[in-house]
């Protein structure tokens, strides 16, 4: 049973890390602080997991269950937990949905799966949806990719999926087109159900909830979450003046957390809270490697023109 029956994915809703210890295995007790730390910030209304700031691509079906319960554990009392649903088939997306649901997750982010890079039909995508929908009654999260990938579902498509799927409540919007961006905020926020449009636009996330987003859903959040949620409130209240110091601050992270190649930021952010002295190890699993130290200088100094990190190594408290 959900912790949070009545929860809709909405507000600021960090994706949070995975510390692998030395020898790649789960550091639990590394893992429990960071969601602790993340969960603990003013602002935020979910966690989310087992997705790609967990490297979930290489975590098997047990570790991503123990990751859940890991999570709820620490913070499952305190905040809603939205678990990915990051599989090729059907059939295996909806065994995730099953045991994320059994144990206790508040909601799905459902990941569009791998062969849609090849094509796909409206009839696949809201089929695949469909049976996600049969073995759980939560609330779904729909991932938007790019349409350029393949795996991004034209509009035509998200209005068939969440007129067949009615628990599709919101969608983590990362199409990469402001235009296309802007569209989806317009028509899925003003349908009768109305469907939230959660930004993951963080290299313009300025810009992408000022077109009136209901919240974001970013990896960055592990790292920037106090920033985000106080943008976030600026932009709801309207006062520009303070949101556009804060996307400044924003920025000094973001070039340098989303530059090429970008399979690498969350590697990047594991370097930015060790840093910071809120990770001891900054291990990611292969085929990620360890970053260069010119790259962890340029993360030393992002953090630094964030504000977050003296000139001489010691973190800033949260101003």
């Amino acid at each position: 049973m959900p912790r949070f029956a009545h929860f809709v994915p909405q507000g600021v809703i960090p994706a949070i890390l995975l510390p692998f210890k030395a020898d790649f295995s789960i550091d639990a007790e590394a893992f429990r602080r960071h969601a602790l730390d993340v969960g603990g910030v003013e602002g935020v209304t979910a966690l989310t997991l087992n997705a790609h700031s967990t490297e979930v691509s290489s975590c098997s079906f047990d570790e991503q269950r123990r990751v859940l319960d890991l999570a709820l554990d620490a913070v499952g009392d305190r905040l809603p937990i939205v678990n990915g649903i990051y599989a090729d088939g059907t059939f295996e997306a909806q065994c995730i949905a099953r045991m994320a649901t059994q144990a206790g997750a508040s909601s799905l982010l459902v990941f569009p799966p791998n062969v849609f890079r090849g094509g796909q039909r409206p009839e696949m995508a809201v089929e695949h949806f469909r049976r996600i929908a049969e073995v759980s009654d939560l609330p779904l999260v729909l991932f938007q990719y790019p349409l350029a990938s393949g795996q991004g579902y034209p509009l035509a498509t998200l209005l068939k999926i969440m007129q067949a799927v009615p628990s599709v409540r919101a969608i983590k919007d990362g199409c990469a087109s402001p235009e296309q961006h802007e569209q989806h905020i317009r028509t899925l926020q003003s349908l009768p159900r109305p469907v939230h449009v959660l930004s993951t636009h963080s290299a313009w996330l300025f810009s992408s909830l000022v077109m009136g987003c209901n919240g974001l859903l970013s990896g960055s959040g592990s790292v920037i979450a106090d920033l985000q949620a106080r943008l976030y409130r600026a932009i709801q209240a309207n006062d520009l003046v303070a949101a556009r110091e804060l996307n400044t601050r924003i920025r000094a992270t973001s070039t340098v957390f989303y530059a090429d190649p970008r399979t690498d930021m969350h590697n990047r952010m594991k370097e930015a809270l060790v840093l910071l002295g809120k990770l001891e190890c900054a291990a990611v699993r292969a085929p990620l490697v360890k970053l260069p130290a010119d790259e962890i200088q340029r993360i030393r100094q992002a953090l630094v023109s964030a504000g977050l990190l003296q000139a001489d190594g010691v973190a800033r408290r949260a101003a």
